[in-house]
């Protein structure tokens, strides 16, 4: 059976508008634009038969796909969807510290060395390891038609697991908020169709 599975990065925070980060320790919910950018998505594949919605267990993704559960899909919350942990940097809005150690880790991630994490978070052979089951959940699946709302971070290595690539190459992947990745599952095999789509994104926000 060949699957269709569309990738979505939730809506835009207050956090994202200034800079903050957030990753899995910070539960913060959508704004004004976010809400928009949700509904806009909504209003362009509203008629999808999608038999089910993943999110992760943080509100923003939920908030990004609440008019599909409005709708009456099953929804389903897993863990292995919630955003890398970026450990004492949780909550921080951007600063001259902040950015030149988060340079060094990405250069260290993009250089092979996984294991790196910031101080009390999680590095990206942790979050494969704990994405994994996941990957292995949508390939032994029955769904045809698949939404998955997610985190950028989170994306970016769920794809680099679903397409057989190294971890380094995470950065490969653009994300901008309620981007959509559609893959096609067939054969045990992923294959991306389209990335980083905003195409649904009509119009300025107001």
């Amino acid at each position: 059976m060949k699957s269709n599975i569309y990738l979505l990065r939730h809506g835009q925070t207050d956090y994202n508008l200034k800079g903050i980060v957030q990753g899995r320790g910070v539960n913060s919910s959508l704004n004004h634009t976010g809400r928009w950018q949700a509904q806009q998505f909504y209003e362009s594949y509203k008629n999808i038969p999608f038999d089910v919605v993943y999110t992760s267990t943080l509100q923003r993704t939920h908030q990004t796909i609440e008019p599909f559960i409005h709708q009456g899909l099953v929804h389903l919350i897993r863990e292995e969807l919630d955003e890398i942990d970026w450990g004492i940097f949780e909550g921080v809005a951007h600063n001259k510290i902040l950015e030149s150690t988060y340079v060094s880790i990405m250069k260290s991630w993009t250089e092979g060395n996984l294991d790196v994490k910031i101080e009390g978070g999680e590095s990206p052979l942790e979050l494969h390891q704990r994405q994994y089951p996941f990957i292995q959940e949508l390939r032994t699946g029955n769904f045809k038609n698949i939404l998955i709302c997610s985190h950028g971070r989170a994306i970016r290595a769920l794809l680099c697991g679903m397409l057989g690539k190294s971890l380094s190459e995470m950065d490969t992947f653009l994300h901008n908020n309620t981007c959509l990745y559609h893959l096609q599952l067939e054969s045990d095999s992923f294959h991306l169709l389209l990335e980083n789509d905003t195409s649904h994104l009509l119009k300025e926000s107001v």
